[in-house]
């Protein structure tokens, strides 16, 4: 387990600062760390990428470390009930046919918000089959919301995965905090409100009676250790 240094903010399940005091951090790294909407994750309204930093040496083989350590702690879990056995449990089970599951493990998310254990995701990653059945693809990490590029970068290499967050989203009228954190309006049925919804200001969104969060969550990553080398880091959701 790789121990960092501790950040004050909490690092899932809770709203802070606005992304750009994060990503102005890159500013140190060159206008093409400032390229954000690369490869198989594009940037949109309401998703807030890390940039993709030039591969260093040693980047490859830690990335490469990392998935192997995970695969071997993580295949005890290719069936759903040995993870919620574990501790994992459905996030925003009301959310039907969704095109990947994320099982969460409330324990492991609060350790990640100081140190990082591959062998403890925030939460595992279940592909739904033709068959109705659940395909453990791979997990997902986080990260407290405030942590520097450079932190993340210790993490898992900057060149290989891009950590995303959720921004500007505008919570339909009635959502409490708790329903939120359970992902109960994730679905984004109405085309105003939600991670997919047309509202991306806080003026429009009081405009509509919503409730304004400049951000949700913390830093996020997937990284899927059970598919097709081609695929451990693309994100699928």
């Amino acid at each position: 387990m790789t121990r960092l240094t501790p950040t004050a903010a909490a690092v899932v399940l809770l709203f802070v600062a606005p992304p750009r005091a994060i990503l102005a951090q890159a500013s140190g790294h060159g206008q093409q760390d400032m390229e954000m909407m690369t490869d198989s994750m594009p940037a949109g309204k309401h998703l807030t990428l890390t940039p993709r930093w030039p591969e260093r040496s040693g980047d490859q083989a830690r990335a490469d470390s990392l998935v192997t350590m995970a695969r071997a702690a993580l295949a005890q879990f290719e069936d759903v009930a040995a993870a919620e056995a574990a501790g994992y449990r459905m996030f925003a089970p009301a959310v039907k046919r969704q095109k990947v599951y994320h099982f969460a493990n409330r324990i492991n998310a609060f350790r990640a918000r100081r140190s990082f254990d591959p062998a403890a995701p925030s939460a595992l990653l279940y592909e739904p089959q033709p068959d109705g059945t659940l395909r453990l693809i791979g997990a997902m990490y986080t990260a407290p919301p405030d942590m520097s590029l450079e932190e993340l970068d210790q993490r898992i290499p900057l060149s290989i995965a891009q950590w995303h967050q959720h921004t500007s989203i505008c919570l339909p009228p009635g959502t409490t905090l708790a329903s939120a954190r359970e992902g109960a309006e994730m679905g984004g049925r109405n085309p105003q409100f939600g991670p997919r919804g047309s509202i991306t200001t806080e003026e429009a969104c009081q405009a509509a009676g919503g409730t304004f969060r400049q951000r949700m969550f913390g830093w996020m990553v997937h990284v899927n250790m059970f598919e097709a080398p081609d695929q451990v880091w693309a994100h699928k959701h």
